[in-house]
C-alpha cells in the first residue's frame, strides 16, 4: 500500500485536535439552544425577516459545518486516527491531513447545500399546492418513513461495512500528498454519505440546529458505525423511525418541533 504502516493501537487517540474540534461545535450547539439564538441557523430561515441571500447562505453554510463536525466527525475518528500514523512518513503529513479532512467535508457540505435547495424548491411547490402548506405533516412523517426504510436497505449496510472496517478501507485506498489524502477522504465520505444521508435528511425537517434530534441521531450514527454490535440496532431504528413517521402523519403533536422550525418562507 505505497509504503504505508498501519499500526495497532487505539485509532481514537491519532487525532486529539479533531476531538477538540468536535467538543467545540456541541458547546456551539448547547449555547445556541440555551440562548435562544438556535433559531437564526436553522436553514428554514433563509430568506427570510430581510435578510440577503448570501448573508443568510453564508450563516447556513458556517452552521452546517457545525453540525457536520458534532454529528458526523465523531464517527469518522477511527478512520482518522489511522489515516494520521499512516501518513506521518510522508514528506508534508499536515497537508495530507488537511487534504483528507478537506475531502470528507466537501462531501457533507455539498450534500448540505443539495439538501437546501431541494427544500427551496419544495417551499415553492407549496406555494401552488396549498393542501400540502396546511399539511406540512405530512412532508415530516414521509421524510421519517424514508429514513426509517432506508435503515433496512441493502445500499445501507454495504455502506456501513465500509465505515466498520477503516484499517481495511485504507489499505486498500491510501494515497500519499495533499490531493491523495482528499481523494481518500472524500471516497470516504461517499461511504459515510451512503449509510447516514437519511438520517441527516430528517435534520431538514426538524431544523439543522435541533438539539434535541441532533444528539440521539449522532449518538445512533455513532454507535452504528463504530460500536461492536451496532448492527443489531439498525433495524429496530428503522422500524421505530416509520412507525414515528406514521405517528407525525396522523398527529403533528408527535413532532413538537414541526411547527414552529418548519415556517414557510413566503409568508414574509
Amino acid at each position: 500500500m505505497n509504503g504505508v504502516a498501519v499500526t495497532g493501537g487505539s485509532a481514537w487517540r491519532g487525532a486529539p485536535l479533531l476531538m477538540g474540534v468536535i467538543g467545540l461545535a456541541w458547546l456551539l450547539a448547547i449555547g445556541a439552544e440555551l440562548t435562544g439564538q438556535v433559531a437564526w441557523v436553522h436553514h428554514h430561515r433563509l430568506l427570510v425577516d430581510g435578510v440577503a441571500v448570501w448573508a443568510s447562505l453564508a450563516l447556513f453554510l458556517v452552521a452546517w459545518q457545525v453540525h457536520i463536525a458534532a454529528m458526523m466527525l465523531p464517527s469518522t475518528l477511527p478512520m482518522v486516527g489511522l489515516f494520521n500514523r499512516a501518513s506521518a512518513g510522508q514528506r508534508y503529513p499536515g497537508l495530507a491531513r488537511i487534504g483528507f479532512l478537506g475531502g470528507y467535508l466537501a462531501v457533507w457540505t455539498l450534500f448540505g447545500l443539495v439538501a437546501l435547495v431541494g427544500g427551496a424548491l419544495l417551499e415553492r411547490v407549496t406555494l401552488h399546492w396549498h393542501w400540502l402548506l396546511h399539511h406540512p405533516e405530512w412532508l415530516a412523517g414521509g421524510v421519517l418513513v424514508l429514513a426509517g426504510a432506508f435503515q433496512f436497505s441493502s445500499l445501507k449496510e454495504r455502506c456501513l461495512d465500509k465505515c466498520r472496517q477503516p484499517r481495511a478501507f485504507l489499505l486498500n485506498h491510501y494515497r500519499q500528498g495533499m490531493a491523495g489524502g482528499f481523494a481518500l477522504g472524500a471516497r470516504h465520505g461517499l461511504f459515510c454519505l451512503g449509510c447516514c444521508w437519511a438520517l441527516m435528511l430528517v435534520m431538514f425537517v426538524v431544523g439543522i440546529a435541533n438539539l434535541a434530534w441532533m444528539a440521539p441521531l449522532a449518538a445512533l450514527m455513532l454507535v452504528e458505525k463504530v460500536a461492536r454490535h451496532g448492527r443489531r440496532i439498525v433495524r429496530p431504528t428503522g422500524a421505530a423511525l416509520m412507525l414515528l413517521g406514521l405517528l407525525v402523519v396522523m398527529d403533528p403533536a408527535w413532532l413538537p418541533s414541526l411547527i414552529p422550525t418548519a415556517a414557510p418562507m413566503h409568508a414574509h
